[in-house]
């Protein structure tokens, strides 16, 4: 399973609340993985024009745009499309008649799976997924919140 797209909008909503740079180090951390990594992933969202580093004493990550101006698409898209769905057809070139029938259905279904979820990747800004968050932690006691939230957050 492929959680490129689910801990970079994390990361990247941690970001539109800090105030200051995020190190490749600090995400590493919060994500559970190598600074190493988050740099290589990072580096799509940089290309795209979401993110920008500053190396150095200081230096972190920033975003360079609000998260109403990103979606979950736009994310996804930076970090290079992986594929969203692991089924497919067990012999792209089968001869059998059989399997073609079973590979055309399956190929339709995954297209029309796939339209479908790009169109609602698109519909969701990071905004939207951080009231989602302020919402949750309304909800919470002070104790729950500090037990269960990473440094950045909490405002």
């Amino acid at each position: 399973m492929d959680a490129r797209l689910s801990r970079m909008l994390h990361l990247l909503i941690h970001m539109g609340r800090m105030h200051g740079p995020l190190t490749s180090e600090a995400a590493a951390t919060m994500l559970g993985t190598n600074p190493v990594v988050v740099r290589r992933t990072m580096a799509g969202l940089r290309d795209a024009g979401f993110v920008r580093s500053v190396r150095g004493h200081g230096g972190g990550w920033t975003l360079t745009c609000a998260l109403e101006d990103m979606t979950m698409l736009d994310v996804h898209r930076a970090l290079g499309e992986n594929g969203i769905f692991a089924l497919g057809p067990a012999d792209p070139k089968a001869t059998c008649l059989v399997e073609q029938a079973v590979n055309g259905a399956l190929e339709t279904a995954l297209q029309e799976a796939e339209a479908l979820l790009l169109r609602h990747l698109a519909g969701v800004s990071l905004a939207d997924i951080a009231a989602d968050f302020d919402l949750r932690v309304a909800e919470l006691s002070p104790e729950q919140i500090a037990a269960r939230s990473h440094r950045a957050d909490v405002p």
